[in-house]
């Protein structure tokens, strides 16, 4: 019997994951993330599959994130319609995740299409709609955590937690073989780290006979929660001291909910004074809320939290803005406030109008809590250059800059390898994808010294399993 896998994307890269699992019965697709790159790569790669979409027998889609699920409505376009198998969470999450997508990419293709006109050259499409993205929604199927399902002639699917973000997954497939035992494949990708707050610990599955890991902190350690919850407080008192304003760029899935956590703490610890606090981001305020509806799939303190009516993404000072007339008034108001606003890169959205009225003024301060990819106006600011570009017109970049990196909702070097550590037994091969190349390399270099055998694929590389 032959199982192959196909590494169709998020292979030496952080983007894009999408992979293909094949036996002599099913075709699976594992995640369709969408591929992020310069703009004429990124229509290229995300509008054309490897494989024929209508021969897939299903689709598994570990968490909501859009690098691992945001391709799914151009998989539809291309004939696809089978179920796409998902958590209960990550359903409710992709019912705002991939409409704001479509809506993006209507909005970015009316800016390329003035410059095409500009140019004298045809105008595009969009990759996918608003009202395409919502008609993916309908092939969405949710399971439960913990229980086993069959998803093809020879294949069944369990979820298991990832503690990457609320809903997150990691599926474990059991292959049926003509010979000897089930064949035993889990995706760890993307997978959390243990004791971060709001999310439980991940799981680990037993008896794996293959892994697929994720490696984006494969080669970095992180600095501990306390310290980055102090680096913070210290930032914020700053910035009040000197009557100004704080900036937060965040990713309106995850980031956002765990910073105002973390804000609510230190104003009930009395280690930062009460001040405003303004989550401006339609797509965020949507996220919180699906996030108050699945607050049984958080750690016991946040479950604890919500069963003695206490909702920890709230408080009298926090205020969620949907409105656009409120989202200018925030431009006039002075005064110590924070203000947590989308897109968490800076590429688009309310954060730019936020950016753009007060990078200027030495008394704010833009704190960084997300990674920052190359030729982003959010990587400008991080390398601090002195003028950064916002909508066509250069400002200059006056206002505090302060980064803090500890907290991702990715395991680092340390607890990939402790979670690897944990699912040997029978393990005969683990595959690093998920991760720029420098780092998918070191995690491969210290998996070796456990005597196992990692692999680095490349983009389109097939490999085949042993039963």
């Amino acid at each position: 019997m032959s199982v192959a896998i196909k590494f169709l994307g998020g292979a030496r890269t952080v983007t894009g994951s999408m992979h293909l699992i094949q036996t002599p019965q099913s075709n699976v697709l594992l995640d369709c993330g969408l591929f992020h790159g310069h703009r004429d790569e990124y229509y290229a790669v995300n509008s054309n599959f490897d494989f024929n979409p209508q021969d897939l027998d299903t689709c598994v889609i570990s968490h909501a994130h859009i690098d691992h699920c945001g391709n799914i409505p151009t998989l539809i376009k291309r004939g696809y319609r089978s179920k796409i198998f998902v958590t209960s969470a990550t359903k409710s999450l992709c019912q705002y995740m991939l409409p704001d997508s479509g809506y993006v990419q209507e909005e970015d293709i009316k800016y390329v299409n003035k410059i095409n006109k500009r140019k004298g050259l045809p105008a595009r499409g969009p990759l996918y709609t608003q009202k395409e993205a919502e008609n993916a929604l309908k092939y969405f199927r949710s399971l439960r955590y913990n229980e086993k399902f069959a998803i093809s002639k020879d294949m069944d699917l369990t979820f298991y937690e990832a503690g990457h973000i609320l809903g997150s997954a990691t599926p474990v497939f059991d292959i049926k073989t003509t010979k000897g035992p089930t064949m035993r494949i889990a995706y760890a990708v993307d997978l959390g780290r243990k004791g971060a707050p709001l999310i439980k610990d991940p799981e680990i599955p037993r008896d794996i006979d293959y892994l697929i890991i994720e490696s984006t902190y494969g080669g970095r350690k992180h600095s501990s929660l306390e310290d980055a919850e102090q680096t913070l407080a210290d930032a914020i008192n700053r910035t009040v001291k000197r009557g100004g304003k704080i900036i937060i760029p965040s990713f309106a899935l995850e980031r956002t909910q765990m910073i105002v956590y973390f804000i609510c703490e230190l104003i009930k610890a009395k280690r930062i004074r009460k001040l405003p606090i303004y989550v401006d981001s339609p797509l965020a305020v949507n996220l919180t809320d699906v996030f108050r509806k699945n607050w049984e799939y958080f750690n016991d303190e946040i479950k604890q939290s919500f069963l003695e009516n206490h909702d920890p993404f709230a408080s009298e000072n926090v205020t969620y803005v949907r409105n656009v007339n409120r989202s200018k008034k925030l431009h006039n108001e002075t005064g110590p406030m924070v203000i947590i606003s989308a897109s968490g890169m800076c590429e688009n959205g309310r954060i730019l109008h936020h950016l753009k009225n007060n990078i200027e003024n030495p008394r704010n301060t833009v704190i960084v809590v997300g990674y920052m990819a190359k030729d982003t106006l959010g990587k400008r600011i991080v390398e601090r250059y002195p003028q950064v570009k916002i909508f066509g017109q250069l400002y200059e970049l006056n206002a505090e800059v302060v980064v803090i990196n500890a907290f991702s909702s990715h395991a680092d070097s340390s607890g990939l390898v402790e979670y690897v550590k944990n699912c040997r037994g029978r393990l005969k091969k683990i595959f690093i994808v998920h991760g720029d190349e420098d780092q998918s390399n070191i995690l491969r270099e210290n998996l070796k010294k456990l005597n196992l055998k990692p692999h680095v694929p490349a983009k389109n590389e097939t490999v085949y399993l042993k039963a």
